[in-house]
């Protein structure tokens, strides 16, 4: 009996320490470890720090701007819309997608090359526009690295030393797991806002089934870092029918689009230096 007082004690205190927030996908009360202005501020700092980790940005703007526009029309439509959103398309081979605080999200030419349609890339960028949303990424930096070694590395890129301590950061950064439940609630979360942006579901159905294909002959990036819940086929198509039946079959898939702009210019540039 004791403990049962004892516990949620302990918690309201932590709470009070280190400031509880309304997840507002999951509606849930949470622990978060950075202050919510701060998020915007941390993804700023990294932001390019990541871009050169994963080899620099596709040097062809109208990709850019497509994937841009493809993301924030769903951004718009979060939790979240004040988060200044930036969607990037990077060199980087490995089939990932990854997130930072604040809104900066980046694609791989590994992942754009496995896509097939806008519906698969909406689907995509709404998981991961989730996991800034409910500020999973913020979380998991925090709790695996460390807040004060965060806030100390964004503080100091003006040196030389901070510098060097940003870019070791960095590479810590681009391994932050996520955990299962917080994958499932991007999934959901992320399915959600794809079809109110007017998206077919089926796009982040076919998405994740291609993942965890390309998993069972090599290890996939992206897999390694936000984990497959299980059953995360059987809860999409389980959602999509109970939520969404009948009401999915004029969402937009724009596969003629996304050949056209993505797959087809995307195959025409130049290898990255330093890539296998």
């Amino acid at each position: 009996m004791l403990q049962k007082v004892i516990l949620p004690a302990v918690l309201f205190g932590l709470c009070l320490a280190a400031g509880c927030a309304v997840n507002p996908i999951t509606g849930e009360s949470e622990m978060m470890l950075f202050p919510n202005e701060q998020d915007m501020a941390i993804g700023k700092q990294y932001a390019p720090e990541v871009e050169k980790a994963l080899k620099g940005r596709i040097d062809d703007q109208a990709m850019q701007n497509y994937i841009d526009g493809v993301g924030r029309k769903i951004a718009q439509l979060s939790h979240r819309p004040d988060f200044d959103y930036h969607f990037v398309a990077v060199k980087d081979k490995s089939i990932n997608a990854i997130s930072l605080p604040g809104g900066y999200i980046f694609v791989t030419k590994g992942m754009l090359l496995k896509l097939k349609s806008e519906s698969q890339l909406a689907g995509v960028l709404a998981h991961e526009i989730v996991h800034v949303v409910a500020r999973d990424t913020a979380n998991s930096m925090s709790k695996q690295m460390g807040t004060d070694i965060i806030l100390m590395g964004a503080a100091s890129q003006t040196s030389s030393q901070g510098a060097m301590a940003a870019a070791q950061i960095t590479s810590q950064i681009l391994s932050v797991k996520y955990s299962r439940e917080d994958e499932r609630t991007a999934d959901l979360g992320g399915l959600d806002y794809m079809i109110k942006a007017g998206y077919d579901p089926n796009g982040m159905v076919e998405t994740m089934r291609m993942l965890e294909s390309e998993d069972q002959t090599s290890p996939v990036e992206f897999l390694s870092t936000h984990p497959s819940p299980e059953s995360r086929l059987s809860y999409l198509n389980a959602r999509i029918q109970t939520h969404y039946a009948g009401g999915t079959e004029r969402g937009r898939v724009g596969q003629e689009d996304y050949e056209r702009v993505v797959l087809e210019r995307i195959k025409n540039l130049p290898e990255p230096t330093g890539q296998q």
